[in-house]
């Protein structure tokens, strides 16, 4: 097992839960509370310098206590060495947890994504709203397990909302803008992004 582990348990305490070995990878569960100090002491500290947020998910299970958990996983890139945090989170409870924003920038759409796909909020993120489905999408979070197969609502509420949806109302300016702007580019190049050979397409142009 990842000897951080023992670290962890020695520096954290009763913070640390339990840590199991899956498929070559340690798992390891701590208490929503101490999960920022903790990140950060394994991010900082010298001889663990878990440097790389891979990723940050959730998942939930069935006919469990806890089903829901938050998940992340760290590598150190010195060390070459792996690292899966958990946190174990109750559905009907209190869904919050401690952002890691300001620990690692890239942490910030992986929240928005566990928030809009699981309901999980990031206390302290910057910017927390969906990401995948629009700000008004009022179905719920699709990858909870009582998230009905054809969602909430149906197919004829679905186009209704669609059809009375009012997107602009969602973006910046700027971001108005660089889509105003698709329309003043030449066909041929409209009609080359439109099936995806952006890549294709020369600076100069």
């Amino acid at each position: 097992m990842n000897p951080s582990v023992e670290t962890l348990r020695a520096t954290f305490g009763s913070a640390i839960g339990r840590a199991v070995e899956s498929c070559g990878d340690t798992i390891v569960y701590v208490e929503r509370a101490a999960l920022l100090e903790m990140m950060s002491w394994l991010r900082d500290t010298p001889g663990q310098q878990y440097d790389y947020l891979v990723d940050v998910t959730a998942v939930e299970y069935r006919d469990r206590e806890r089903p829901l958990e938050l998940v992340y996983n760290l590598r150190s890139l010195e060390r070459r060495a792996d690292l899966r945090v958990k946190v174990e989170l109750e559905p009907g409870g209190d869904l919050t947890v401690d952002s890691i924003v300001p620990l690692w920038r890239g942490a910030d759409w992986l929240e928005r994504e566990v928030y809009d796909m699981f309901g999980i909020a990031f206390r302290g993120h910057p910017d927390l709203r969906r990401i995948l489905m629009w700000e008004t999408y009022a179905e719920g979070h699709p990858l909870r397990k009582d998230f009905p197969l054809r969602g909430r609502f149906s197919r004829a509420e679905q186009v209704r909302q669609a059809l009375t949806a009012n997107p602009e109302a969602h973006y910046s300016l700027e971001e108005l803008s660089i889509a105003a702007a698709y329309d003043e580019l030449p066909p041929d190049m409209r009609e080359r992004l439109r099936r995806g050979e952006r890549g294709k397409i020369p600076y100069s142009e």
